[in-house]
């Protein structure tokens, strides 16, 4: 939607959340003299019996359309609609954060002139004023903001896709069709950076009319970034050029592997130079709640995970991790399946399991039907017990991990206050 098809409308932002504000700050500014009125679900049951008032509606993240009698719109459509300059989108199950901010701090580095935003954490409402035509935009985009998105950006960048949030979509392939927006109404001038090491995501590439590359750890690409020989390689034109050996890479894990490959195949295709990749690459140690060091006390090394809201990054952070000896995991319950999450568990030797309700019921379940030794169980509901608990538990020379593989929200306020909690009580 162009900015001026707004002009003199009756607009309802729905969500008061960082992109209903921003939203709302946004069309004061430019509209002065429009009606313009913002509702949220914590107004009551009823917030929404007025929409009929309104000619059109922009509806935040997670506000499903099916609530919505009225034409809409959302904040992302408007920005992509209207701003100046290139957009790069990055999505995927996990890993999205991680890749846009490597994505954000190469073009930086390389002096361009970049912006970070989406669901990191601040609309790009909020400095579309800012851009001009040779500004780059990096939007971590999530299914909720993509569902509806009529524009893609023009370099895709489309991560691993794993089930999640599906108390929310009404299906697997529902979310995966929101995930593939981002690469839908791309054109032959358009790019995707697509990993290919997960069947859903290198499925993708039917969904799109861009310039594909591949991106993997597992195996070569023939147009594309990837993991030989304990290097990062890119193979482009037929050309090969070695960026780094995945031993000075500063990120811990080699699930990382995959979101440095999508980075780096990125910036390349906008032209960052090597220097400048290898340089952030050196030196960027990774997201704070994303397998984040936070101190040793005691000889016990202790490790915030909080961003694992789904079971196959708590996999991840076991293999990254693994002199982890006590694990502490479990949140609210959205109807993932955790028997893998289990085998892992069960086979990496961890010696106590904290759990937090609700899912970890279904977690101690998932290690009891493996068939193998048992850890000793604890259950709670307050990280400082289960930081109380770790800490007698956990050997030492060992690790106490935070990885609850599930989302936050019956105990916390979201996965930052959980890993501020645990950051908070292993420095108590």
């Amino acid at each position: 939607m162009k900015l001026q098809d707004l002009k003199n409308k009756k607009v309802l932002i729905v969500g008061r959340g960082i992109e209903g504000s921003a939203a709302l700050r946004y069309l004061e500014k430019h509209f002065p003299t429009n009606i313009i009125d913002a509702v949220d679900q914590k107004d009551g049951d009823s917030y929404l019996d007025k929409q009929d008032e309104y000619d059109i509606a922009i509806k935040s993240p997670g506000v499903k359309s099916s609530l919505l009698k009225i034409p809409y719109t959302t904040a992302i459509n408007i920005f992509l609609e209207n701003t100046k300059g290139k957009v790069i989108g990055v999505t995927g199950t996990k890993g999205k954060s991680t890749t846009s901010t490597i994505i954000f701090k190469m073009l930086k580095k390389q002096g361009i002139n970049a912006y970070l935003g989406g669901n990191i954490g601040q609309s790009p409402l909020d400095f579309m004023d800012t851009l001009n035509d040779q500004s780059w935009t990096v939007l971590e985009l999530s299914s909720f903001q993509l569902q509806d998105l009529k524009k893609s950006p023009h370099i895709a960048v489309l991560l691993m896709i794993v089930p999640e949030h599906l108390d929310y979509h009404k299906s697997i392939e529902d979310y995966v069709n929101a995930k593939r927006n981002i690469l839908r109404f791309q054109t032959t001038s358009d790019f995707d950076v697509i990993n290919r090491d997960f069947l859903t995501t290198n499925e993708s590439d039917l969904e799109t009319s861009a310039q594909i590359f591949q991106v993997s750890r597992e195996r070569e690409c023939d147009e594309g970034c990837f993991v030989r020989n304990k290097a990062i390689w890119i193979r482009k034109d037929q050309k090969e050029v070695e960026i780094i050996k995945t031993s000075e890479i500063r990120l811990i894990g080699e699930h990382n592997w995959e979101n440095v490959c999508a980075a780096v195949m990125t910036v390349f295709l906008i032209g960052v130079s090597k220097e400048n990749i290898v340089s952030v690459l050196k030196t960027f140690r990774g997201l704070e709640h994303r397998l984040e060091f936070v101190r040793e006390v005691g000889n016990i090394r202790f490790f915030n995970d909080s961003l694992a809201t789904i079971p196959q990054a708590t996999i991840e952070a076991l293999d990254a991790l693994e002199e982890t000896e006590t694990l502490i995991t479990g949140g609210f319950d959205r109807g993932l399946d955790y028997k893998e999450l289990g085998l892992k568990i069960a086979d990496s030797g961890i010696k106590a399991l904290i759990l937090f309700p609700t899912t970890g019921e279904k977690i101690w379940k998932a290690v009891c039907d493996s068939g193998k030794n048992l850890p000793e169980k604890f259950e709670v509901n307050s990280m400082e017990r289960a930081v109380r608990i770790a800490f007698s538990e956990t050997n030492p020379g060992k690790i106490c991990l935070l990885s609850p593989a599930s989302s936050s929200f019956n105990l916390f306020k979201n996965y930052k206050d959980r890993g501020n909690q645990f950051k908070e009580e292993v420095k108590k």
